[in-house]
């Protein structure tokens, strides 16, 4: 009986040094990407430069096609600020079309929420920013994108 406790003991043991392994290995992973850190917005290329209403006409037009071309890719809108919204710990930039009601938003990083608090209805803005995607709404029954880590674009 001893010799087949002493036989068990070693998968156990390498079972128990592999799971410990393993959950290390995963805490590491998730500590990095959670904390993970964003390079400033403006800082980087944007890959396209788009007028905010001709942006929104080709959302509308083939979303599948437009989101394969400009998700998570940086992208500077010209347009007018169409509504301000205060959020927890963002402010949000509407670019509406009032013909269809779609819109693009805008959520600003923390380091550029002061230059977004500034900004007023019917200001003419470019904004750069990461495009997260766009989609149609049932329930608003209209298209909209989105923007996140955004920054006023002063080029």
């Amino acid at each position: 009986m001893t010799e087949v406790r002493r036989k068990k003991n070693p998968w156990i043991k390498r079972v128990l040094i592999a799971g410990l392994l393993a959950l290390v290995a995963g805490a590491i992973a998730i500590w990095f990407i959670f904390t993970e850190k964003f390079t400033d917005i403006t800082k980087r290329e944007a890959a396209f430069t788009v007028n905010a209403m001709d942006f929104l006409k080709e959302f509308q037009t083939n979303d599948s096609l437009a989101n394969t071309k400009y998700l998570e890719k940086i992208i500077t809108v010209n347009g007018r600020v169409s509504e301000t919204e205060a959020a927890d710990t963002t402010i949000n930039i509407k670019m509406i079309d009032t013909a269809t009601d779609a819109y693009i938003i805008f959520a600003f990083q923390q380091q550029h929420l002061a230059e977004a608090k500034q900004l007023k209805e019917g200001d003419s803005i470019s904004i750069k920013g990461s495009c997260s995607g766009g989609t149609y709404s049932e329930i608003l029954e209209t298209e909209f994108v989105t923007f996140k880590r955004c920054a006023i674009n002063k080029q």
